[in-house]
């Protein structure tokens, strides 16, 4: 940051008592103007990334299985404008076609996480067939998105996963494709102290989370975010002060809300089914994260439910909510 030289500058005492006033009362009013500012940029219309609305397909996974093609019709009636596959494998290769055929575009998938967290493994797929597929498909963005447990549990594990996937980032980014890292909430819990058992605390040196890790190792020439404002949430962040932070680093978001009261939750499998709110019914601005997203640089959003009763009607419900705050 550049600083003016002030040494020659030969202020008196009450000219300093002056400025240093003057000063206090500018922050004073910065709350105010910045709520204001906030507000404003929370009604925003025209409400972007509508022309280009994608839906993760994980959130319909079950209808997806029963009937496919149904179910890619049905979420092109609803009115999005894309879908997000769940993998990238064969059968993705042929929903993306069934997608297309219905009007609506295919920009993102996740890969098989073993092929970069555990590429030895018998059925993983690994980066390179990952990114044959890809191109297959035609793809923009790779979604690197879970990691196992026992592959997690270290600030040494988490910095070797980051170095390989920085590594296939580069095999990506080469393929003419874009990877990036979606995340959860296991990524915000502090690491242990080895020897003793306990977190780890503020001074203890070194990156206290996987996330920490993750943002410090990522090349950004390389990787990016595919941020989850409900996972970053429920790890107990802030979405938008998360999003400012990585400001041309995301160049995807899932939006998803958060039922009111849940709590911080750092292991996915403890998080309630009815944590998980259609848009707009729960405790996460996704009107504001939209704008954000957009002044900071990403491409696309997708919304995403991850358990619901009813997914369809979810899903509806959804987008007929930004809809409305569309018009």
């Amino acid at each position: 940051m550049k600083t003016n030289n002030l040494s020659s500058v030969n202020f008196n005492r009450r000219r300093a008592l002056s400025v240093a006033a003057a000063g206090g009362l500018t922050a004073w009013l910065a709350g105010p103007l910045r709520a204001l500012a906030d507000e404003a940029a929370s009604s925003q219309h025209p409400l972007p990334y509508m022309d280009r609305i994608g839906l993760q397909l994980y959130t319909v996974r079950d209808q997806m299985k029963e009937n496919p093609e149904a179910t890619i019709e049905a979420i092109a009636k609803a009115g999005y404008r894309q879908v997000e596959l769940m993998s990238i494998d064969k059968q993705g290769v042929e929903i993306a076609a069934m997608a297309r055929d219905n009007g609506m575009m295919v920009h993102s998938a996740f890969m098989d996480f073993k092929g970069i967290t555990n590429p030895d493994a018998k059925d993983a797929i690994n980066v390179n067939q990952t990114i044959e597929i890809a191109e297959r498909i035609g793809l923009r963005h790779v979604v690197f998105g879970y990691i196992g447990r026992n592959e997690r549990d270290t600030a040494d594990k988490c910095k070797r996963i980051a170095d390989a996937a920085n590594s296939a980032a580069e095999k990506t980014r080469t393929a003419g494709m874009r990877m990036c890292y979606h995340n959860h909430s296991f990524e915000f819990a502090s690491f242990k102290n080895e020897k003793e058992g306990t977190e780890k605390e503020q001074g203890d040196g070194g990156p206290q989370t996987a996330f920490d890790i993750f943002i410090e190792q990522f090349d950004p020439q390389l990787m990016d975010f595919e941020l989850d404002v409900f996972w970053v949430k429920i790890g107990g962040a802030n979405p938008i002060e998360m999003m400012k932070r990585l400001a041309g680093r995301i160049t995807q978001v899932h939006l998803k809300d958060l039922k009111d009261g849940v709590g911080t939750i750092t292991d996915e499998k403890d998080v309630p089914q009815d944590a998980f709110q259609e848009l707009g019914d729960g405790v996460i601005d996704i009107i504001q994260v939209m704008n954000v997203a957009k002044e900071i640089g990403v491409k696309e959003c997708h919304v995403e439910q991850d358990q619901s009763p009813a997914p369809l009607d979810s899903i509806a419900q959804s987008l007929t909510f930004l809809e409305k705050k569309n018009a």
